[in-house]
């Protein structure tokens, strides 16, 4: 008979949880903390242990890391970062499941449980990263990555522009062993193509032209580290078979020199394009593409997990705010749903862009629907007639308070006044582009209580000059 143990301080998820792997055979334990946990796992052996990561009596993840668990575990947590996802790997979980889990899955993965099984080796933790997503693309995305971090496999991540390969890239290397060595990035579409070469490799002094003094490449510059390449399905074909020696031989040599220096990088690539197609067009080296494509990596577009938006939304709205030094702006559910219905090709990079103009422009404490079809430059999305400010203020104001859900009477006056403020204060800096006399003007304030107000909130005026 298979033993599991199931350990979360949430009595419906215990019980959802033992009633499926009760329907797979399983004889079930239950613990509300890692003590109890501690006594259940001694006393029963179980064969497989689904591990929660914040208990009463402490964390499942530093729980299972000091060597606790000896079986395999499944780690459970409501967190749905790439950083959670990596750490429960390394600590030696044999899953990450994010809550609210899907049951086939749960199934899934107490059917893999085989007496052989033990955790994986265990690596420390390093960085921090805000690839987020709950859906089932990025969850996926997230244990992918969690597996090859800390290997020095070259990874080809592919994905639409904006959709955050970089910064995939920048993860697997802070989650390496070479994290605190260099991580050298450079975007091969961007440089003209006589100059890549030098570029990549370095050169010599007097190799050519306006070589006035020797130059290491960033091959070398990545040594004992990572080195990405955007954009790599733009490289000329001749680079493309010496970039394929490089990584036959672990050897560069700079323009203008015999000689070839040993380096030790680990590659990482990215493109927007279909590599295959372009093979087939001979415009790219099959053989490249084999060495590249050890690991593949695909980063779904921002439309196709429309469930991430929210959370991704906000997100990004808080470190506008923070730029600014002030609160962010509540997003209203009308607001919401119009940022899901939006295509984003643009994809991460246009939402990143769209909070930010929101987080400045918007002249009140929430964010419309009406601010959404501003930023997004389609009024036509609204499909409301248009509204009086006095009407707009009114149902904003009454949806804001419902949000806030005070169990308790507070200055609300007060409170609303000083989410009204900063608001106004930044869209009369926008339209007076920093100048605080014509704000003072705008506004019918005195000069010295226009900057009573800004030092209050942290606003800086120069944030809003022009170049």
């Amino acid at each position: 008979m298979m033993h599991a143990l199931v350990v979360d301080d949430d009595p419906g998820i215990r019980w959802v949880l033992g009633r499926v792997l009760e329907e797979e055979g399983f004889t079930v334990h239950m613990a509300g903390n890692l003590e109890e946990a501690t006594t259940e796992r001694a006393a029963q052996r179980p064969d497989i242990t689904f591990l929660d990561v914040y208990l009463p009596d402490g964390n499942g993840m530093q729980a299972l890391e000091s060597g606790n668990f000896d079986m395999p575990v499944v780690i459970l947590t409501a967190e749905t970062t790439f950083d959670h996802a990596a750490q429960a790997y390394q600590v030696g979980a044999m899953e990450y499941l994010p809550k609210p889990f899907d049951l086939d899955e749960v199934r899934s993965l107490a059917r893999r449980v085989l007496p052989s099984q033990a955790p994986a080796e265990r690596a420390a933790t390093q960085g921090q990263e805000i690839i987020i997503g709950r859906s089932p693309a990025m969850q996926k995305l997230f244990r992918t990555l969690g597996r090859v971090a800390a290997s020095d496999l070259t990874v080809l991540i592919t994905g639409e522009s904006g959709t955050g390969k970089e910064l995939v890239a920048r993860a697997l290397h802070e989650r390496s062993r070479r994290a605190s060595q260099p991580f050298i990035a450079i975007n091969t579409a961007a440089i003209p193509a006589d100059l890549l070469e030098a570029e990549l490799f370095g050169h010599e002094k007097g190799a050519f032209t306006g070589a006035e003094k020797m130059r290491a490449g960033r091959f070398e510059q990545a040594d004992g580290g990572t080195l990405f390449l955007d954009e790599i399905g733009d490289m000329p074909a001749p680079l493309q078979a010496k970039l394929l020696r490089v990584l036959e031989e672990g050897k560069v040599q700079r323009v203008g020199s015999n000689q070839a220096r040993t380096v030790n990088v680990r590659l990482l690539a990215a493109t927007h394009q279909n590599l295959q197609v372009k093979i087939n067009k001979g415009e790219f080296r099959e053989d490249l593409y084999y060495r590249l494509n050890v690991i593949p990596v695909h980063i779904p577009p921002l439309r196709e997990r429309r469930d991430d938006i929210k959370e991704l939304a906000e997100y990004l709205l808080q470190l506008s705010a923070d730029e600014l030094g002030m609160p962010p702006p509540i997003l209203l559910n009308d607001a919401l749903e119009l940022l899901k219905r939006h295509d984003w090709p643009g994809n991460v990079r246009e939402l990143r862009n769209v909070m930010r103009r929101l987080a400045v422009l918007t002249p009140g404490a929430t964010i419309n629907l009406s601010d959404v079809a501003l930023a997004l430059g389609n009024d036509a999305n609204t499909d409301q007639e248009t509204e009086s400010l006095p009407n707009a203020v009114t149902r904003c104001m009454r949806e804001y308070i419902n949000q806030l859900g005070y169990a308790k009477a507070i200055d609300m006056h007060q409170h609303l006044l000083e989410q009204v403020e900063p608001p106004l204060l930044m869209l009369a800096l926008e339209q007076c582009h920093g100048n605080q006399l014509k704000v003072s003007d705008m506004l019918g304030l005195n000069r010295n209580t226009v900057r009573k107000l800004l030092r209050k909130y942290n606003i800086d005026p120069n944030y809003f000059k022009g170049p």
